[in-house]
């Protein structure tokens, strides 16, 4: 009985120290996250292997796992850069990135957890600086800002293709100009519109014009060369077809007395 207590008190230490290894042995990884292994005693960061799955890990009690997560993310930023002319302008954009699964190890072994601080801000930034230089402020406000949205991804995945990270898009979400240069873009673009209004109004009022004349001109010709068919003889034919059908009318006696001054019947009477 004396003894039990000597020997109870190694077993429950022996307990205490399981306990601790199998709980900085056991990992366990999230949906949407992947572990990079450290070894304290092997070589530091495992980067000739992939990186632990999700789900459940047994490793040995002095090493560590760095857990990362490899969704598809977001970083928002707002950023004041300069146009072609040296006004300042403000960005809102967004940029959706992940790690590269294969290479985490690498990620974290020379740009470390704070990757996005180190190294996506940073080549957006330049990027955005870069492509907004190119352009003045009107067409940035007016027909530009697709095309900076597509410059500015193709510049910053530039960038981010060897830096063991993916960039899926960039979005140009804002341009804000300084007020009074919107304000003088905005009157001269309404002014444009209304020059443009006016040219369309005239060219319409000139091929009204233009229609006119043909018709005009048409019936003046159609004239002459009625006028220039229409013959003495030819009048008083169509003057004796009327009258005939004139007289074949129930309605109507027919007396011929003799001739008009145009050599015609003249035609009295009636019931």
């Amino acid at each position: 009985m004396e003894r039990l207590p000597k020997i109870g008190v190694p077993i429950i230490i022996i307990l205490i120290i399981t306990i601790i290894v199998l709980a900085k042995s056991a990992i366990t990884i999230g949906s949407g996250e992947a572990g990079v292994l450290y070894k304290t005693f092997g070589g530091g960061v495992v980067t000739d292997k992939p990186p632990l799955d999700e789900g459940f890990h047994i490793i040995a009690p002095w090493n560590k796992v760095i857990i990362y997560e490899i969704r598809q993310q977001e970083l928002f930023e707002e950023m004041k850069v300069l146009s072609s002319n040296g006004l300042e302008i403000q960005i809102d954009a967004s940029a959706w990135y992940q790690p590269v699964w294969q290479d985490l190890g690498k990620l974290h072994q020379q740009k470390g957890e704070n990757y996005l601080q180190r190294v996506i801000q940073p080549a957006i930034r330049s990027a955005a600086r870069s492509v907004v230089g190119r352009y003045t402020p009107e067409q940035l406000y007016s027909s530009k800002r697709d095309a900076i949205q597509e410059e500015i991804f193709a510049e910053t995945k530039k960038i981010l293709d060897n830096q063991f990270l993916q960039l899926n898009e960039v979005l140009v979400r804002d341009v804000t100009l300084p007020a009074t240069i919107k304000d003088a873009i905005e009157r001269k673009l309404k002014q444009e519109q209304e020059s443009l209004e006016y040219e369309f109004r005239l060219v319409t009022a000139e091929k009204e014009a233009e229609r006119q004349r043909i018709e005009a001109q048409g019936k003046a010709d159609a004239n002459r060369i009625l006028s220039a068919s229409l013959t003495d003889k030819i009048l008083q034919d169509k003057g004796i077809e009327a009258t005939l059908k004139l007289s074949e009318s129930p309605n109507a006696k027919v007396v011929v007395v003799g001739s008009g001054d145009s050599g015609l019947p003249l035609i009295l009477g009636n019931n």
